[in-house]
């Protein structure tokens, strides 16, 4: 795991400075997103409500519309029945990293494709008491959007998510194989330094 990390970190420092010497400025952007979130399949053999989430996103731009991201997000499903008695809450939280490159549109517009990996968890909870933890695991997420400029190096980003976690869930005695795969439409706002 070190190595990965330590190999992620040269590769990233040699793309910023080599987009530096090219003479483009480097700049990030930080951006909090709110989003309603729709499961594309049951949790196991649970059928879970439409939800919500959020997740805080830092972009650092190392060229021309191509950029890094890394964030922290949070979603929260309901069961749509009991379960063993319960209407159980599942709470997916973690970390995001990836690309994401912009094509620039006439009129300070853009669209925008970004792809990554996580490393999240989901939470059962009863009542706000957590019954169960998955504990931290890889999974996947793709999205397409776009950049709206509201001056002043402020951005609206409406965007579309896919977002896929595979994990090994116990409830009460049984342990399962469970994927948590949803939509999730966010509208971010962002500010650029």
């Amino acid at each position: 795991m070190k190595t990965r990390f330590f190999i992620a970190t040269i590769l990233m420092v040699t793309l910023t400075m080599s987009g530096m010497a090219q003479g483009k400025s480097s700049r990030f952007s930080l951006e909090l997103r709110p989003a309603a979130s729709l499961a594309t399949t049951k949790l196991g053999d649970i059928s879970l409500k439409p939800g919500y989430g959020a997740e805080g996103i830092l972009h650092l731009n190392v060229w021309n519309g191509a950029s890094f991201y890394g964030g922290w997000g949070w979603n929260k499903f309901a069961s749509e029945e009991s379960v063993a008695g319960s209407n159980l809450d599942f709470e997916e939280t973690g970390y995001a990293m990836g690309l994401r490159y912009t094509f620039d549109l006439p009129k300070s517009m853009g669209v925008f494709v970004r792809a990554g990996a996580i490393y999240n968890h989901i939470e059962a909870e009863d009542g706000g008491d957590v019954i169960s933890d998955t504990g931290h695991g890889w999974g996947w997420q793709a999205e397409a959007g776009m950049d709206i400029s509201l001056g002043r190096g402020w951005m609206l980003r409406p965007g579309l998510k896919y977002q896929s976690l595979n994990r090994d869930l116990t409830l009460g005695s049984a342990t399962r194989n469970v994927d948590l795969n949803y939509l999730s439409l966010g509208i971010g706002i962002a500010k650029i330094f």
